[in-house]
């Protein structure tokens, strides 16, 4: 029946009939806290482009860790900025390594907890790339009538590079096992690596963690949302980009292949990054795929609302909690961001 018998607006009238008729929720258990851990004691520097986002020692991880516990946040993600990089990624995998103490820390100290590792080497690589790195300068032969003095001074005017696929795999993998027996109960691959999932899984197996689940990064695009994240985890690429193996944009059928593939290489969820932009996408892997299903609203996302809150253009808590509701609406049953804290204090 129409208008008049039927009025959409008597089941909006007052907040308690919107709560009884609402198809999507949120709650604090669905939420991941993303944490940076860093060298030091004491140790809690504000990152500039994510305000109320911060470097931590391990020692204020845990009470962070702690303090989402108690607001019933129950699963953290851990980045490490290491002290000191290499060409080999040394601090990802070292047993001693900066996310592997933060992980003996909080399982030692905070209960019931999940903690989650990010597999990628880009924050403890010399270049800041995802793999290793195979150079091919070719500069001499483009640089036309200039002197070898100036053409040796100056910046190459072409450098063609690689990153090396099959040799990365290693490191990867030995990376997840140095994780797991720290104690990190989820390993999470973001490399985009072609074949890390498998060898993740082959690793952990070898190594007696096959009850170690992978969260793997299976549709991680090129994204322009990535660059406070960068700053955070100190992470920028020295040179060149990542869109020779993070995921075009432009690309949702892709995303869709990446993502089977992952499955079939062993992966236990799935996750796709990053959110808002990427509602589509999704959507499209809810409905195609039945594994867990996660959404990382990234740094970018987050600096939007911060910078138009800071300007009175928003308003802060209600666009927080609609972009959640957004994202969780398109499918994702799993979120990951940097308002897990607050955002779980404004469901409660």
């Amino acid at each position: 029946m129409a208008f008049p018998a039927n009025r959409l607006r008597r089941l909006r009238r007052t907040e308690t009939l919107r709560a009884l008729v609402r198809e999507t929720r949120l709650t604090p258990e669905s939420f991941v806290y993303p944490l940076f851990v860093c060298p030091g004691e004491g140790i809690r520097k504000e990152v500039r482009s994510m305000p109320g986002v911060f470097n931590l020692s391990v020692d204020e991880v845990v009470q962070e860790v702690r303090a989402a516990r108690s607001l019933g946040v129950l699963s953290v993600i851990l980045f490490g900025l290491p002290e000191k990089k290499d060409e080999v990624a040394t601090g990802a995998w070292a047993e001693d390594g900066i996310v592997q103490r933060a992980a003996r820390a909080i399982k030692r100290e905070v209960r019931d907890v999940v903690v989650i590792g990010d597999v990628c080497l880009c924050e403890y690589m010399s270049h800041g790339h995802c793999g290793i790195v195979k150079a091919n300068d070719k500069a001499n032969d483009h640089a036309g009538p200039q002197s070898l003095g100036a053409a040796a001074a100056a910046p190459p005017l072409t450098a063609e590079y690689e990153i090396v696929n099959d040799a990365s795999l290693e490191l990867l993998a030995r990376t997840s096992v140095s994780l797991a027996r720290a104690g990190v109960d989820v390993i999470a691959p973001s490399d985009m690596m072609d074949g890390r999932v498998g060898a993740i899984r082959a690793a952990l197996d070898l190594a007696g963690f096959e009850n170690t689940p992978i969260l793997a990064y299976a549709a991680k695009f090129a994204s322009g949302f990535y660059g406070p994240f960068r700053e955070a985890a100190d992470s920028t690429p020295q040179f060149g980009d990542r869109r020779s193996y993070q995921m075009d944009p432009a690309n949702l059928h892709e995303a869709m292949r990446e993502i089977e593939l992952d499955i079939e290489e062993g992966a236990d969820m799935i996750m796709v990054k990053p959110a808002m932009p990427y509602l589509d996408v999704i959507a499209a892997a809810r409905n195609s795929f039945d594994l867990p299903l996660a959404a990382y609203q990234v740094s970018g996302e987050y600096a939007m609302i911060e910078a138009a809150a800071r300007n009175n253009w928003i308003d802060r808590e209600r666009v927080i909690m609609e972009s959640l509701v957004s994202i969780r609406r398109a499918g994702a049953g799993i979120i990951l961001t940097y308002y897990a804290q607050q955002a779980a204090k404004l469901l409660a």
